[in-house]
């Protein structure tokens, strides 16, 4: 399928709502506290916040992947248009269009680059347009049509992240959601994926849900953003103003006001001094 095509497909795409979520894991232990967001079509949604802010648990809770780690949503409703998705089984989620990438690049390491591709294209329409999709996936990562016959366990960071994210592009995702697709890769890295996730949202008028800590990247890349932190969204709205945003640059983008960095000891009881916890 051509992306000129591809992107009539997507005209249809509705907004995710996700409205005042509670998520509790082995019935005890509370992760999420009331979380709202929302993704409108074509729009590119970055979720910031450090380690345990619940950031991943939001996208699991969202694609229907909590039921395998003995997680639910015990209160609120997640929304995709007018359907509700909390409850819903993680196969119907992905049917519907919603298609997470796990972090951490996982991948079927005995199989080549092209084998895990056809894999994630068999959800779409039992696979019957998997030549077309492949195209188009090597087109947005030339590296991968280079490296199709490889076993994909030998794949570099860069490589699998490629790999991951196109997999999940075969399944025709209306939104796709990132779940830190930086981790553990180089600058130069960070840079060209997210350059790529642009223009696949540019040109297909994708919507994305980026989880990530890196702030710098991922405000440069999205329409809008929310902050967690603890299990709440402590702060949000549009990425440009949130680039500017004093707090954003002391706490996450480690500048101060002046626009230096900053340094350990400046910074280190930032929790305490966050002003909209106060």
């Amino acid at each position: 399928m051509a992306i000129a095509e591809r992107s009539k497909e997507l005209t249809a795409t509705p907004t995710l709502t996700v409205s005042n979520i509670e998520v509790v894991y082995n019935s005890v232990i509370l992760v999420l506290r009331g979380i709202s967001l929302e993704v409108e079509k074509g729009k590119v949604v970055s979720l910031l916040g450090p380690n345990g802010a619940g950031k991943s648990t939001t996208l699991k809770a969202i694609s229907g992947l909590l039921r395998a780690e003995l997680g639910e949503v015990t209160r609120g409703q997640i929304l995709w248009g007018d359907e509700r998705l909390d409850g819903m089984p993680a196969e119907d989620v992905v049917r519907k269009g919603l298609v997470q990438v796990i972090e951490g690049r996982l991948l079927f390491r005995h199989l080549t680059v092209e084998e895990n591709l056809r894999i994630g294209g068999m959800v779409y329409q039992g696979g019957r347009a998997i030549r077309d999709d492949l195209e188009r996936v090597y087109e947005y990562f030339p590296q991968l049509a280079k490296l199709s016959r490889r076993v994909s366990g030998y794949l570099s960071g860069g490589e699998g992240q490629m790999l991951v994210i196109g997999r999940a592009m075969m399944a025709h995702p209306q939104i796709l959601m990132l779940d830190e697709p930086s981790l553990g890769l180089a600058p130069m890295l960070v840079h060209e994926i997210f350059d790529i996730i642009g223009e696949i949202n540019r040109r297909e008028g994708m919507s994305v849900l980026i989880v990530e800590q890196n702030a710098r990247a991922a405000l440069e890349l999205a329409d809008y953003a929310y902050v967690m932190e603890n299990g709440r969204i402590v702060l949000d709205g549009p990425a440009s103003q949130m680039r500017e945003n004093e707090d954003i640059k002391e706490f996450y983008l480690g500048l101060n006001q002046a626009g230096g960095r900053k340094n350990y000891r400046e910074v280190k009881h930032y929790r305490r001094r966050k002003r909209w916890l106060g």
